[in-house]
């Protein structure tokens, strides 16, 4: 049966290996943004692991939360004023209509235009 390795045997196995790992310092907060919801994570432990230039964090303990994101939040990226405007123009509709457009097409500007032409 083999026994447990010590905490200096597993650092000098690790840098044989060509890894490190170093604790992150006074971190209050850690936040994961997902498209539906954010996880929050309060006074987490977290650790960096440096793979060949490759960096891995680890985060640890600390209270975690879930929280759903409003539709809009969720929706995705913000469409541009400008592009609103040129769709509108595009298509001699109303900026209303132009944005309702662009939202249903995903921000395609050629669709939008499309599809509001098709209609």
């Amino acid at each position: 049966m083999r026994r447990g390795m010590s905490p200096r045997e597993t650092k000098r196995m690790m840098q044989r290996m060509g890894l490190s790992m170093d604790a992150v310092q006074d971190v209050h907060q850690v936040i994961f943004k997902m498209s539906t919801k954010e996880i929050v994570v309060e006074e987490p432990e977290v650790a960096v692991l440096n793979l060949h230039g490759q960096k891995v964090f680890q985060v640890t303990g600390g209270k975690i939360s879930e929280k759903a994101l409003a539709v809009e939040e969720a929706a995705g990226p913000v469409i541009p004023d400008e592009d609103i405007r040129l769709v509108a123009d595009q298509t001699g509709r109303s900026v209303e209509e132009a944005k309702l457009a662009l939202e249903e097409s995903g921000g395609d500007l050629a669709k939008a235009i499309l599809l509001l032409q098709t209609k």
